[in-house]
């Protein structure tokens, strides 16, 4: 139970913060709105062209995006000492990394929930009218488990980054190669779902994205207490 307390209070105090700053959600919304932008206004293709380049957009809008807010993630912490008052907590470090996942993966949620909806209006996809209840769910658990996956890697890279000076550097330069896998996996599978064809199946694709954040997930648990050690 105190595992789960110092979780949750991690939780609470990223969400509390961000309340009062909106530092990170600002700036990855904005950054999530400009990519879109410039891709709606260079990029002219009929309706059949936008679903199948719609996704690689959006996803790539959710990482760059992602990516910014992770940056972040522990560099807050490493202002006053707060991550080694975190340390000192008695109980598992590895609650903190669960704690700063939660919050990456809700602050990357609000950043597309805001952003998905100027997606289908930038790109005229009407996935609402034209997609049937169970594919709509299965986009919106694409989304989800991507996220997931790509905050489960952001965090543990987040981490060994705060430990140097040159983090805002090091965090994309580590972290967009291993999450290639996971784009791919992820924007294939939306594509599927947008196209809305059934000679195909977005599960082959949905099941590379589970294996992708069980198996970071379980890795960054493992090795979280050697990363944050001074």
């Amino acid at each position: 139970m105190k595992f789960l307390a110092v979780i949750l209070a991690i939780v609470r105090k990223d969400v509390r913060g961000e309340t009062r700053t909106k530092e990170i959600l600002s700036s990855m919304s904005v950054f999530s709105v400009l990519v879109l932008l410039i891709f709606n206004v260079t990029v002219h293709v009929g309706r059949e062209g936008w679903l199948n380049l719609g996704p690689g957009i959006l996803w790539s809008a959710f990482v760059f995006a992602g990516t910014l807010g992770l940056n972040r993630s522990f560099a807050i912490e490493r202002e006053n000492q707060c991550l080694l008052g975190l340390m000192l907590a008695p109980v598992d470090r590895t609650a903190i990394y669960f704690g700063k996942l939660i919050s990456n993966v809700l602050f990357m949620i609000a950043a597309e929930v805001l952003v998905i909806p100027l997606f289908l209006v930038f790109f005229n996809i009407g996935i609402f009218s034209e997609l049937s209840v169970g594919e709509l769910m299965r986009f919106i658990f694409i989304v989800l488990i991507g996220t997931i996956g790509y905050a489960a890697v952001g965090t543990i890279i987040a981490a060994v980054a705060a430990n140097t000076n040159m983090r805002e550097v090091l965090l994309p330069v580590l972290l967009l190669p291993l999450t290639i896998p996971l784009v791919i996996a992820a924007a294939e599978a939306t594509r599927v779902v947008f196209l809305n064809d059934p000679a195909e199946s977005p599960w082959a694709w949905i099941q590379i994205l589970l294996v992708f954040a069980t198996v970071f997930t379980t890795i960054s648990w493992m090795t979280f207490n050697y990363v944050v050690e001074e």
